[in-house]
């Protein structure tokens, strides 16, 4: 491959098409089943795939052939069929379902309006998913306008990641035969370390979240009245959140949330931290001037990738403060959502945290812990000395710097399931969210020209995959 013809060709498309093309998906509000239930009536995931499915048509890939797969009740599947010049497979992944809003937007910008600032793309569900339809065949694209070689490639785009990807087990039955079995899976969900060279992803956190309910009373009554006899449900949630989390330092207390790290995934996280240093925390918003963890660089990576955490992410039974007013409160409902080490059975931990936080209910109250989702995270196969050397060539070749390897902290339920299908297959899992992109938060933007480079990067992995 010509790494300069390469590199121009995807140039000119994230400047001539994909740029354009993302910002229009941007202004779709199509967000995720679990954020918006009545998504088939609103439309907006319908305007969204048609979008994805009318550019892939305009796009001249050899005997590409390209459908949006239904099924009655679930979020479509974009499905595309690429013959290569050999019968392996190589599997490429994203979704195109999005977050909702969330608060916080800086003034000029918004979830649903495509702003470019500073070589970012902002506005909702750009970095995380949209681009990788684009950038996939683009990167196909790329070797085929050069004559290069390539193996049989299916592209699944799917509408439910955000949701846990509950409806993409139902398309990979329904699909199997066509999919076949893939040797190779690229996704372009994850994050990256910096936007200074190629990031691969070597484990995924799985994700378990719930609902905390504490009762006390069946209404509320005045508190000048209540209090000292009556429990507070908010004070019983917190006490009983004190039997899974350590308030001081944020331990999980609960053992079986727990997993060993592997000693390749400690080295990795090593050396990532060598590399990063002060941006493993630099690149989040903090509230605080100056933040110091007191933490290495390396603990706080090894926190945020292998080790499991909680986070209170909703509330229910409390009043807006315009409305507060002296009432003690009948019942506290807390969201909960703990992120699992890669190799903890989120199953097995949803019914532990069940057992720890119902178990010898404090006096006067009712306890009920409902785990609503239970999605199992991914620790990478061995990685294949081809893959290996492919990345760096790609990652010397077009960002100039070696390629990094790095646990994410995030869940992608998608990986899990393919872990499991194709135990024997490669993944390059990358992405765009790299420092200060806030995907899921206010003023998530894509990284330009991380993009392109990423785009040009799976091309070669592409190319080294067929010549391997």
């Amino acid at each position: 491959m010509d790494n300069k013809q390469t590199a121009e060709f995807v140039n000119k498309m994230w400047d001539d098409e994909i740029i354009p093309e993302i910002s229009e998906y941007i202004k779709v509000p199509n967000k995720s089943p679990h954020f918006d239930p009545d998504w088939e009536k609103h439309g907006h995931m319908e305007t969204a795939v048609a979008m994805l499915e009318a550019w892939c048509k305009t796009q001249p890939i050899k005997d590409m052939t390209i459908e949006v797969v239904r099924i009655e009740g679930r979020t479509p599947l974009l499905f595309i069929d690429i013959p290569g010049q050999s019968d392996e497979v190589v599997l490429l992944y994203g979704h195109y379902d999005k977050q909702p809003e969330f608060s916080g937007w800086e003034d000029d910008l918004d979830p649903w309006t495509p702003v470019i600032r500073d070589g970012k793309l902002y506005g909702r569900g750009g970095a995380d998913d949209g681009y990788a339809t684009f950038g996939s065949l683009t990167a196909i694209r790329a070797l085929q306008e050069q004559g290069i070689p390539h193996a049989h490639c299916v592209v699944i785009v799917e509408g439910c990641e955000e949701s846990g990807s509950f409806d993409l087990p139902y398309y990979i039955d329904l699909l199997e035969d066509r999919i076949g079995s893939p040797d190779l899976v690229v996704c372009l969900d994850a994050e990256c370390g910096n936007y200074d060279q190629l990031w691969c992803t070597t484990s995924l956190r799985g994700n378990l979240t719930g609902t905390l309910r504490v009762d006390s009373l069946t209404e509320g009554v005045h508190s000048g009245t209540a209090s000292g006899v009556v429990p507070s449900s908010f004070r019983t949630a917190r006490q009983l959140l004190s039997r899974i989390e350590d308030e001081d330092s944020g331990q999980i207390k609960t053992e079986a949330l727990h997993a060993d790290i592997p000693e390749q995934r400690l080295e990795q996280a090593k050396l990532a931290a060598e590399t990063l240093q002060e941006l493993v925390y630099e690149k989040f918003p903090w509230a605080v001037d100056d933040p110091q963890p007191a933490e290495s660089h390396t603990e706080l990576l090894l926190n945020n990738t292998w080790r499991p955490t909680l986070a209170v992410t909703g509330q229910e039974g409390m009043p807006e403060l315009v409305n507060a007013g002296n009432v003690l409160l009948p019942y506290t409902v807390l969201k909960l959502s703990f992120r699992l080490p890669p190799t903890v059975d989120a199953d097995d931990a949803a019914v532990a945290v069940k057992e720890v936080l119902e178990a010898d209910t404090p006096p006067l109250v009712k306890v009920e812990f409902d785990a609503d989702s239970s999605m199992a995270g991914w620790n990478a196969p061995e990685i294949a000395p081809w893959l290996e050397a492919s990345m760096q060539k790609a990652s010397n070749a077009f960002f100039d710097k070696p390629s990094m390897y790095m646990g994410t902290g995030g869940t992608i339920p998608f990986m899990g399931m393919l872990g499991e299908r194709f135990p024997d297959a490669q993944f390059l899992i990358t992405g765009l969210l790299g420092p200060k992109s806030n995907a899921h938060g206010p003023n998530e933007f894509l990284h330009i020209e991380t993009g392109k480079r990423l785009t040009s990067c799976v091309a070669q992995v592409l190319e080294d995959h067929f010549n391997r």
